[in-house]
């Protein structure tokens, strides 16, 4: 059994907009997959490096989880958010291990429209060095 509850941990980042907390919610060996980037990000710096440049691009007031499933040390979580008006679609699949950190982060989303903006999106905010 977990010691905390990762995920409720990050829906209360999500609404507070901030990634204060990353460091500890992420374990060392976390994996980040982008919809974008065909690699998987490995290790808890670029993990934290591509959440933290989210938390700028995708957390605005329109931003909105609409649909949470959950099994055992698994959570998806599908998302709403409008950016330059474009409606986007999307979910979070997210693993966490039993000491309650975040070890596997998967983000896709639609339409192609959504995913070509996103991709300049935090490109843009990746190369800007607002992410650590």
């Amino acid at each position: 059994m977990r010691q905390t509850d990762p995920i409720h941990r990050w829906h209360e980042m999500v609404r507070a907009r901030s990634p204060r907390g990353l460091e500890t919610l992420l374990a060392d060996d976390a994996v980040f997959h982008s919809p974008v980037v065909h690699t998987p990000q490995v290790g808890k710096a670029i993990t934290a490096k591509y959440l933290t440049a989210a938390f700028f691009v995708f957390f605005n007031d329109t931003f909105r989880y609409v649909r949470e499933v959950r099994s055992g040390n698994d959570a998806i979580l599908e998302f709403e958010v409008t950016l330059d008006d474009i409606a986007i679609n999307g979910v979070d699949m997210i693993r966490c291990n039993d000491a309650g950190q975040i070890t596997d982060f998967k983000v896709m989303i639609r339409p192609l429209k959504a995913i070509n903006h996103i991709h300049q999106k935090m490109a843009a905010m990746l190369a800007s060095g607002k992410a650590p």
